[in-house]
């Protein structure tokens, strides 16, 4: 699996922002991606060190539209640690 294939995005919330102050950043990776995959990756991409990595899958909730109901698709998060002295630059 590509490096940009595993992480799709970073995810930037209210709590997302809170816990870029500990060094922590989300991201929505691959479902099929595990957590050593996910470190490469991100060091490869962003030039850091990982500390470590935690993920959570996180399933889809029914909406409405209109008359029929439906399902927000499922996916998974990564929670990521990086060391000491290690930043990565949100824009």
């Amino acid at each position: 699996m590509n490096n940009l294939e595993t992480i799709k995005s970073l995810i930037t919330t209210e709590k997302g922002t809170q816990l870029e102050q500990e060094g922590k950043y989300l991201f929505a990776v691959d479902k099929k991606s595990n957590k050593i995959q996910i470190r490469k990756a991100i060091e490869d991409i962003y030039s850091v060190k990982v500390k470590s990595v935690n993920t959570a899958l996180i399933s889809g909730k029914m909406k409405r539209v209109r008359y029929e109901l439906g399902r927000t698709p499922d996916w998974k998060k990564a929670i990521v640690t990086l060391k000491e002295g290690y930043k990565i630059e949100v824009k």
